[in-house]
């Protein structure tokens, strides 16, 4: 036991990982500086001090209230950008991730509605049905690509306008939804109380969706799978070189149904935590939307790692709740999407800065070790 825990610290702390570690922080601080200059040069524009926007943000943003709530809302886009990082990883882009949740989310809340069993029964049954109907929705996108070669980016967009229309049909009153006398607001009826998760409170605060735990061992079953498991590897296999792959036995159609579909399954998740641990409990028209794009961008932000992914998520939640701040001192909210486009597109840039200075290390440590094996073969 002791054997195998030195070595896992000795791969840990080799130096070529803390090389490779220290280039990815470095690509990241080289992003958040790029976005820093960015946002300084437009409040420049409205003759705005940087220290003017601390000082407001940290008063109406970065409250110890403002922290709950930015957890909350970072669950979703964490579990959101879970489902486009497992794409990623075979460069499937699964745009479909909003129609997918909005689907498996109406689905779980018609069934949340429908049925009551004892809280331990009720809420797996509930999180099940989201994720299957998300994920049976993935694999019209998934066999499209397998069978027919369509596009995923063109399937999924597609699919979400036909998600739309699905439940905009199925929400309305005289079929499975409700509308309150008096509203134009139709929701899915009110669920049963055994559905409701426990939140976890913070004294003096607020409370924190029972669903982050979840968010949380996803994140951890995110790394085992594709880190640990032979799915993973073929996963990375057929993404990166594709007939190699099949010359060594892994078929990559059938990895391609397997992520679209997995990632899906994930994509069931997304709504849940404001489904069972918000204080409404249905489904309507509050429902966020354009989630797909969100979770690609915290995707590419966090490098399709699962902490990576999550101090995304947390960053895009804190750009977020800067809107309101700097509205309130005459500077557009429009800026913040301004920045979290730039941050995308530095992390992009600088990323791919930082690839092409590791291969060139790597292959220099790979000619190191050659030249003395070739000169001893020679003598």
């Amino acid at each position: 036991m002791s054997g195998r825990l030195e070595g896992l610290v000795r791969r840990v702390v080799s130096p070529p990982r803390l090389a490779s570690l220290g280039l990815h922080l470095l690509a990241v601080g080289i992003a958040l500086a790029f976005a820093a200059a960015v946002l300084t040069g437009i409040l420049a524009a409205y003759a705005i001090s940087p220290g003017v926007i601390l000082d407001v943000v940290g008063r109406f943003a970065l409250t110890p209230e403002g922290w709950v709530a930015m957890v909350n809302k970072a669950t979703t886009y964490y579990l959101a950008g879970l489902a486009a990082a497992i794409g990623f990883r075979m460069y499937l882009f699964n745009i479909g991730i909003d129609g997918q949740y909005r689907l498996g989310v109406f689905a779980a809340a018609v069934v949340g509605a429908a049925v009551s069993l004892p809280m331990v029964l009720q809420i797996p049954l509930l999180i099940t049905v989201s994720c299957l109907v998300a994920g049976a929705y993935a694999a019209v996108a998934a066999y499209l690509k397998a069978s027919r070669g369509v596009s995923e980016v063109i399937s999924t967009i597609m699919l979400n306008a036909v998600a739309t229309g699905i439940v905009a049909f199925l929400v309305a009153p005289e079929r499975l939804g409700t509308r309150d006398e008096g509203s134009n607001n139709t929701q899915t009826p009110l669920m049963s109380e055994s559905g409701w998760m426990p939140s976890i409170p913070v004294p003096g605060l607020g409370e924190i969706y029972g669903f982050t735990v979840l968010a949380v061992l996803l994140g951890v079953g995110f790394w085992v799978l594709t880190e640990r498991t032979r799915f993973g590897f073929e996963q990375t296999a057929a993404g990166q070189a594709p007939r190699a792959a099949l010359l060594g036995g892994t078929d990559p159609r059938r990895m391609i149904v397997l992520t679209m579909v997995v990632s899906g399954l994930i994509a069931g998740l997304v709504g849940l935590p404001e489904l069972l641990g918000s204080a409404t409990h249905r489904y309507g028209i509050g429902f966020p939307a354009g989630l797909a794009w969100v979770g690609l961008s915290i995707a590419i932000v966090g490098r399709n790692h699962p902490v990576g992914v999550a101090l995304a998520a947390l960053l895009w939640t804190f750009l977020e709740r800067c809107a309101l701040p700097l509205d309130l001192i005459g500077v557009p909210k429009e800026v913040v999407s301004v920045v979290q486009a730039t941050v995308v597109l530095a992390v992009v840039t600088s990323y791919q800065l930082v690839h092409g200075i590791s291969t060139r290390a790597a292959r220099r440590r790979a000619a190191s070790y050659a030249r003395p094996a070739a000169a001893e073969a020679v003598s």
